[in-house]
Order: C-alpha cells, then sequence, then structure tokens
C-alpha cells in the first residue's frame, strides 16, 4: 500500500475554530480553552481512503497547515497557500462577519490555487438552534466547482468532522 502526501489549509477568520476542527480530527480532542494561532501551524493525519475494490486501498496523509486569521497576517497568508491542493474555509455560525468573509476566503485562496478543491465549515453549530442550522447551510452553499461542499460543523461535539476531511481527502487523489 502506497502513502501520498498532499497539503490542505485551514483558513478562515479570527477565532472561529480552524485549530479546534483539526484537534478534534488529528488527536480526538476538544478544549474550550482558546489559544489563538501564530503564523502557522502544522499537524499531520494518516487517512485511509477506500475504494470500491478493497484492494484497492490507499493511505492519504494530510499536511494540515491551520493558517493564523487575523487581519494583519490576511497580507501574507497567501505565500503559506502555494502548493496546496485543497482547504477548508471555516466561518463561524454565530458571528455574521465570519459568514460574510467566506466567498473573500475563497477567492484568496483560488488565486494562488486555480485547481483545488474547498470545502466549507459552519462550525460552532452547537452554539445554534438545530432548525436554523439547515437554512444557514443553504445560505452559504456556492456555485463554484471548486467548492465540494458545505458542512455544518462542530469541534466541540464532532458533528461532520470527520465527513467534511473524508470528502476533501477523496477529492485530492
Amino acid at each position: 500500500m502506497s502513502t501520498i502526501s498532499k497539503k490542505i489549509c485551514l483558513v478562515g477568520d479570527y477565532g472561529v475554530g480552524k485549530t479546534s476542527l483539526i484537534r478534534r480530527f488529528v488527536d480526538r480532542q476538544f478544549s474550550d480553552k482558546y489559544l489563538s494561532t501564530v503564523g502557522v501551524k502544522i499537524s499531520r493525519k494518516i487517512v485511509d481512503l477506500i475504494d470500491v475494490n478493497p484492494e484497492n486501498k490507499k493511505e492519504l496523509q494530510l499536511l494540515i497547515w491551520d493558517i493564523e486569521g487575523s487581519n494583519k497576517f490576511k497580507a501574507i497568508a497567501s505565500t503559506y497557500f502555494q502548493g496546496a491542493k485543497g482547504a477548508i474555509i471555516v466561518a463561524d455560525v454565530t458571528q455574521q462577519d465570519t459568514l460574510t468573509s467566506i466567498s473573500n476566503h475563497i477567492q484568496n485562496f483560488l488565486a494562488v490555487n486555480a485547481q483545488a478543491s474547498i470545502v466549507i465549515a459552519l462550525n460552532k453549530s452547537d452554539l445554534i438552534e438545530t432548525e436554523y442550522l439547515e437554512k444557514i447551510r443553504q445560505m452559504y452553499q456556492f456555485d463554484n466547482n471548486n467548492v465540494l461542499s458545505t458542512y455544518v460543523t462542530s469541534a466541540k461535539t464532532g458533528k461532520n468532522v470527520d465527513e467534511m476531511f473524508q470528502l476533501l481527502s477523496h477529492s485530492l487523489l
């Protein structure tokens, strides 16, 4: 079985939960303590990709770049996007301004990686009433060939975290 490595970036405004989503996916943990990412933090995770034929099993090593979300950093963030094959654009469903920023994050990422795949994570869904979540998700569907899907996620509960990373992983091969 061969292992393939691919770089992906988690991109979004300050405090949307990028680091928490990575920690949930990589380490199966969640912490309420807020730790601001300075610059970039790189994590690794091996993902088993099983084809229709089990003999075609592949391992994908994700190199997950957690990119700082502060405004002062945005000018140089694009240099960290280089070589990435995919991105998860993260917004906080409780903060409208972070939802409004999604389109800009998509544009900025695709300006560097025009062929990359993108998944949208509407994070912190555990803080919103369930009946509103589907409406919010539908509002943030993007008619763009690069955007694979929009997920309502929660790093705290784990809701849709594995699913979105799996979808992005499959698209990278």
